[in-house]
């Protein structure tokens, strides 16, 4: 069973999906770290984040790859070109380029076809913003979660501060407003609802809660 959890930047989705995965003992499968990780890599290799054909390419040729230490859902690394970029795809830098290597739309084909293969037929939970939509469209489970611009502002400069990057968060949900625009208008995949999807406030809601409504939805749907 796929449990499918989408929603803007800073929505509390990779927060909320990995707490899923943990209640309920099962796989977690972060997508945005597969298109950070296609991103790191093509600053890396001095690429423009826009640049369709060098992306793409790189895309088909470096898979991202995942480490699971045994009986753990939450991977222990992401890798990609034999770099271990766990720690890299959350750069500032890459936040400021993922989306223009993301809206490519032979990059967005190569790495749904590897989310596919990743997941398997195992049940797992998938994040994104398009895993209910393009993805993962039958998944028994969708989720939609959103928050206040102001709350998920704070929420990403909570994130940029514990790892060292100091920004102040005018900037900040600036940047975000930037992001959703992007990803609410690239012609591959824009961010959308399914119309089959829950929709989750997660302003003012803790963890916890929040958790609990997707973990109801996934015994109801078993």
């Amino acid at each position: 069973m796929i449990i499918a959890i989408d929603g803007p930047a800073a929505s509390g989705k990779s927060t909320v999906a990995k707490a899923v995965a943990r209640r309920l003992g099962i796989h977690y499968l972060d997508t945005g770290a597969m298109y950070r990780a296609v991103t790191w890599l093509a600053l890396e290799r001095g690429l423009e984040p826009d640049d369709a054909v060098g992306v793409t390419r790189l895309a088909a040729r470096y898979p991202v790859t995942f480490t699971y230490e045994e009986g753990e859902s939450l991977p222990s690394s992401v890798w990609i070109a034999g770099h271990d970029v766990t720690t890299a795809v959350r750069l500032p830098e890459v936040d400021a380029s993922v989306s223009a290597a993301s809206s490519i739309p032979n990059v967005r084909r190569e790495l749904v076809r590897q989310q596919r293969a990743l997941a398997g037929a195992r049940h797992t939970v998938v994040e994104g913003r398009d895993i209910g939509t393009v993805v993962f469209p039958a998944a028994e489970v969708k989720v939609f979660l959103t928050a206040s611009p102001e709350e998920r502002a704070r929420r990403r400069q909570i994130d940029l501060v514990s790892a060292g990057h100091a920004v102040e968060a005018d900037e900040v949900q600036a940047r975000l407003e930037r992001r959703d625009h992007l990803d609410s208008t690239r012609e591959a995949s824009p961010l959308g609802q399914a119309d089959d999807a829950e929709l989750l406030d997660t302003t003012g809601l803790t963890v916890d809660q929040v958790v609990d409504a997707i973990v109801a939805c996934f015994e109801a749907a078993r």
